[in-house]
């Protein structure tokens, strides 16, 4: 059965684990109104996806 040899210190174990944080969304502007969209999602302000209209925005 494997066992450590030697106590992990603190600060190894807490550098070991400190890679785990957020990453901002990817943005990318909407081709007909210049809005900044998630990729792959449809267009909040116009409505439109791929240069197509979508959804119907009042």
């Amino acid at each position: 059965m494997a066992v450590p040899k030697r106590k992990v210190s603190k600060a190894r174990r807490n550098s070991r684990r400190a890679n785990w944080k957020l990453t901002a969304p990817n943005l990318s502007t909407c081709t007909k109104c210049g809005e900044l969209v998630m990729s792959h999602r449809a267009c909040k302000k116009c409505g439109t996806y791929k240069s197509k209209v979508v959804l119907e925005v009042k």
